[in-house]
């Protein structure tokens, strides 16, 4: 993800699909079944997801594609576990960033 993309308020429902690599369809169902996602829409209907409504579809999309919970599954563990999701959703970010920055800084030194 570049800079431009997090400082951006609103997201189209494209961009989020590609994010997750998933289809538009697939948000679109996931906003019927999760009363957690909640899209502003514009005049035309068209949805604008918030940086919120991504990390959102980013616990649902650890629990169901990566973990393997069913739908109910994954609202029951929502509801109990929101914040211990959250943490951990930050977490990985931010384990993410550092390794970016490790490889960055490790091809330097491989200049050298």
């Amino acid at each position: 993800m570049t800079n431009d993309e997090i400082q951006k308020r609103y997201y189209s429902i494209s961009e989020v699909a590609e994010m997750f690599g998933v289809s538009n369809s697939l948000i679109r169902f996931w906003e019927t079944e999760f009363s957690v996602i909640k899209p502003n829409k514009n005049s035309r209907g068209d949805r604008r997801f918030t940086r919120k409504d991504i990390d959102n579809i980013k616990i649902i999309y650890h629990l169901v594609k990566e973990k393997g919970f069913t739908l109910e599954g994954a609202k029951r563990e929502m509801k109990a576990n929101k914040n211990k999701l959250n943490d951990k959703q930050r977490t990985v970010k931010r384990l993410k960033a550092l390794k970016g920055f490790l490889q960055e800084l490790k091809g330097e030194l491989d200049k050298i």
